[in-house]
């Protein structure tokens, strides 16, 4: 979870990332997300899992205030009364899911004085959800769970062996209830354990071999693939540098402070989750 307030936000790049990502608006202004398709959307939105493959989709706005939230696809059925399948990798107004919850969840979080209580706020709305909303079947987010714990370094073919499900039935429950089959999960989540080794500065071979990836040559092509960006430039996305996985080093506060401006290379506050 990460509270955003930047007065002018250059366009910045989204990078893929395995999970869902909600964007609650409550500022003065709004963020405009500007996808691939030249569409543009602006405030409250949610982004489907890896959302922004490709590198063509790009943020930008005046006087932004948001809270940003990562979810895991094995939660985002719940928390967003959707199928992580039915975004298909795309991003929707969050009202067009949320109603006039969307509204006022908006007007709450513009109303509460402090950064700590928009976070309890938000905490709290998405544990309510959560607990009213539909589970994943255990087998989907045990499956889930050990592709993300390997690092995406998992043999697909053996998922389902180890939940004692037929490959097709698993590939059906995984793909449906998730977002995505678990061949391109694992590609996801390996991805974006490359994409954190170079953003804290491993070099690309290493980063390559220790990823498992055939080669550096490998890791390139996959790289392109998902952000239009080269290694090197990946290593310095301004939108990894925000995430407390990416500089572990750096002091990420538990809870945060003042807000700072991304322009000046600085960081905004930033959380863990706590779901």
């Amino acid at each position: 979870m990460a509270g955003f307030r930047v007065r002018d936000l250059d366009a910045l790049r989204m990078i893929p990332h395995p999970a869902v990502t909600l964007l609650l608006d409550f500022g003065a202004g709004s963020p405009v997300l500007d996808g691939a398709s030249g569409r543009q959307q602006r405030g409250s939105l949610v982004a489907g899992l890896g959302f922004g493959a490709g590198g063509a989709v790009r943020t930008w706005g005046e006087n932004v205030e948001c809270v940003q939230v990562r979810l895991s696809p094995v939660i985002a059925r719940a928390v967003l009364g959707a199928s992580p399948a039915d975004l298909d990798g795309a991003v929707v107004p969050l009202g067009d899911l949320w109603g006039r919850e969307a509204s006022r969840i908006r007007e709450r979080l513009g109303d509460v004085p402090s950064w700590r209580e928009r976070f309890a706020l938000t905490d709290a709305l998405l544990a309510r959800r959560h607990e009213a909303g539909p589970p994943v079947d255990p087998e989907v987010a045990w499956a889930w769970r050990r592709i993300v714990g390997s690092r995406g370094a998992v043999r697909v073919d053996g998922l389902a062996d180890e939940v004692g499900w037929s490959r097709k039935r698993l590939w059906s429950r995984f793909r449906s209830q998730l977002g995505l089959p678990p061949k391109s999960a694992v590609k996801l989540v390996r991805f974006d354990h490359a994409a954190h080794r170079l953003a804290a500065g491993d070099g690309a071979a290493r980063v390559a071999a220790d990823a498992g990836y055939a080669d550096q040559s490998h890791l390139h092509r996959d790289v392109m693939a998902f952000t239009g960006a080269t290694p090197a430039t990946v290593a310095g996305e301004a939108f990894l540098a925000v995430d407390d996985i990416a500089w572990p080093s750096r002091g990420t506060p538990a809870w945060p402070h003042a807000p700072r401006d991304l322009r000046a290379g600085r960081r905004p506050e930033v959380r863990r989750p706590m779901l």
